[in-house]
């Protein structure tokens, strides 16, 4: 496995094989079983697998949420070694941002509600880095979880508009037993708190049983996942939707389709989580 802090490596390495079908995963590190899942379906699908391990600042408007986030690159690369993974790129911010650096990407539409109205700059940050990230790899396929619904969404939208010559995989959202959406941002909960949070999952599941019965009216949804919130204690609902899996704008009746998404409070760490209804 090849792994520099350096573009110009990244690049060499990866036209070494001109010839080869690369897959890419990026990643902010700390790993766990969810993006291990996203490497493997990537190892499955794709000749070479690149991996970038990056804590973006510019995605993050509370400098101590970015100070607390969590960061182990040697345990990170020993999982990634364990799984096949060829070449990592773990550049620091002034490599990825140098101290003239001014240039942003911004989807707009799309951004503006749930996530990108709850966290004002963040998919900026997160469309500007990622573009960044497309360039210098120049992957074939790239792996986002389906956890975090609106920056695959929004991800996908951008790749479309600016013709990246990429196609954008979606897999599925991986779970503790007890229905906990794999997060880095769990290890800073308390083991109490640790309990509560599978608060987020109930919710989704108790609205999921009321459609599955019938129950199309989004407002009647919205109801039943914020009570389920409400009574957990010490839980700080953000926001609860109920919107179109494409656009994500908020439905009154759903007619065939719909994102389930909320995010909830829990020790002062942020949790989000969300399901896709089907007829």
């Amino acid at each position: 496995m090849d792994v520099s802090s350096s573009i110009a490596d990244i690049r060499r390495w990866r036209w070494a094989e001109p010839l080869a079908v690369w897959g890419f995963v990026p990643t902010m590190g700390f790993l766990h079983e969810g993006h291990l899942s996203l490497v493997r379906k990537a190892r499955q699908e794709n000749d070479r697998v690149s991996v970038s391990i990056f804590v973006n600042p510019i995605q993050f408007n509370d400098p101590n949420d970015l100070a607390a986030y969590p960061y182990d690159i040697d345990r990170d690369l020993n999982m990634l070694k364990e799984i096949g993974v060829d070449l990592v790129w773990t550049p620091t911010p002034d490599i990825v941002y140098p101290n003239s650096y001014e240039t942003f990407v911004d989807v707009e539409k799309v951004t503006q509600r749930l996530e990108g109205a709850a966290r004002p700059g963040f998919f900026r940050g997160v469309t500007t880095v990622v573009a960044k990230l497309f360039n210098v790899f120049q992957p074939h396929r790239t792996y986002f979880g389906q956890k975090d619904a609106q920056q695959a969404i929004v991800i996908k939208r951008m790749v479309e508009d600016l013709n990246f010559n990429i196609e954008v995989i979606v897999c599925p959202t991986i779970r503790e037993a007890d229905g906990l959406a794999m997060s880095s941002r769990n290890t800073r909960l308390s083991p109490t708190a640790r309990q509560k949070a599978t608060c987020l999952y109930h919710a989704l599941c108790a609205a999921r049983d009321l459609f599955e019965q019938g129950e199309r009216d989004a407002e009647r949804l919205k109801s039943t996942m914020t009570r389920t919130i409400e009574s957990t204690d010490t839980a700080r609902l953000d926001y609860v939707s109920v919107a179109h899996p494409d656009t994500l704008e908020e439905l009154k009746v759903i007619q065939d389709r719909a994102l389930l998404s909320l995010a909830v409070f829990l020790d002062e760490v942020r949790l989000i989580d969300n399901i896709i209804l089907e007829k």
